[in-house]
């Protein structure tokens, strides 16, 4: 019971500094990182726990390398294209 309201803390802190740090690029991606961290955790805690195979917790790892270099690949896009990750410096009609 107090691992489960330990990972429901944690990625709820997760959520929170998602929903907070709109305004960099950068900050929204580690912050992303952080919840996917969290559900790792917690999956591989639970599979380990019961004794159940680990190869779902490899294919959620190759899933998230994936949203974590294309999430990279946006960011280096965005910052040789306008300069920064910052994101209320773009505007919808220049693009």
């Amino acid at each position: 019971m107090l691992t489960r309201l330990f990972f429901l803390f944690t990625f709820f802190c997760g959520v929170w500094s998602f929903s907070s740090n709109r305004s960099h690029l950068l900050a929204t991606l580690l912050s992303l990182e952080y919840m996917v961290l969290i559900i790792f955790v917690a999956v591989y805690f639970y599979l380990c726990l019961y004794n159940y195979e680990l190869y779902f917790v490899m294919v959620f790892l190759v899933f998230s390398v994936c949203e974590g270099s294309l999430g990279l690949s946006v960011l280096v896009s965005m910052i040789r294209g306008f300069g920064n990750d910052f994101f209320q410096s773009y505007s919808v009609l220049q693009c």
